[in-house]
């Protein structure tokens, strides 16, 4: 599956150089590109229309990366988000990927490795917009988890997972009654090696327990802590 021709790319970039050199390679890959200097006009444009894929930079006049992905969470937690940031700002990074981020690239970056990120974060959200394979699922319990299309039911109710919580997700439901360390979920959920904190695959974890809750009463206790190790899905 190949992410779709033409998919339309939000860019809220600041600074004018970084935004028209990613504005430019971006569309020379197919891409539209609907660049934006401010967090508040590409909110007032997100209300009207949402875009296939959002690249954020961090800090933004208007309204910050940060608030940005907390409304767009809001609205979908399907749609790719991808956070640029400064390397000296670990901690709005951080805290990026706790409010639902994907991704995100530090300056300076490659443009081969922008342009990688982006095809990868459109094809999983292709992927998801087909129809379902019976026999690609994995059942655990009451979880039914298909992991060519990052989607996720609970008792028939489906999940609305973004695609870190949905890797997360599936890492513990590949082995129920296992414990997967947090450094081990690091791993699963962040696989271009970056670096994020325990509290982050905590924040997550918080995440989809509220998420379960929804579908399923009991599904908040779907995930147990082990103290001391990490997480561990309830065996069946």
């Amino acid at each position: 599956m190949t992410p779709p021709p033409g998919a339309r790319i939000a860019l809220v970039e600041d600074e004018e150089g970084v935004r028209e050199t990613m504005r430019t390679a971006l569309a020379r890959e197919g891409y539209r590109v609907e660049p934006y200097a401010d967090g508040l006009a590409a909110w007032q444009s997100f209300e009207r229309a949402l875009p296939d894929l959002a690249i954020l930079d961090i800090l933004l006049p208007g309204l910050d990366g940060r608030e940005l992905c907390r409304r767009l969470r809001a609205l979908s937690e399907r749609l790719p988000i991808l956070f640029v940031t400064s390397r000296d700002e670990e901690f709005d990074r951080v805290l990026g990927l706790e409010l639902g981020a994907d991704d995100y690239l530090c300056k300076p970056f490659s443009i081969r490795e922008l342009a990688a990120r982006v095809k990868v974060l459109l094809r999983r959200a292709a992927l998801a917009a087909e129809p379902e394979d019976t026999e690609q699922l994995l059942h655990v319990g009451a979880l039914t988890l298909d992991p060519k299309r990052y989607r996720a039911r609970s008792g028939g109710t489906p999940l609305d997972l973004t695609v870190t919580e949905f890797t997360l997700l599936q890492a513990l439901a590949r082995h129920p009654g296992h414990v997967k360390t947090r450094a081990q979920l690091m791993q699963d959920g962040y696989p271009y090696d970056a670096y994020v904190s325990e509290r982050t695959i905590d924040s997550h974890i918080k995440r989809l327990r509220k998420k379960l809750a929804e579908a399923d009463p009991g599904g908040a206790e779907t995930i147990e802590t082990v103290y001391g190790l990490g997480y561990r899905l309830r065996e069946p």
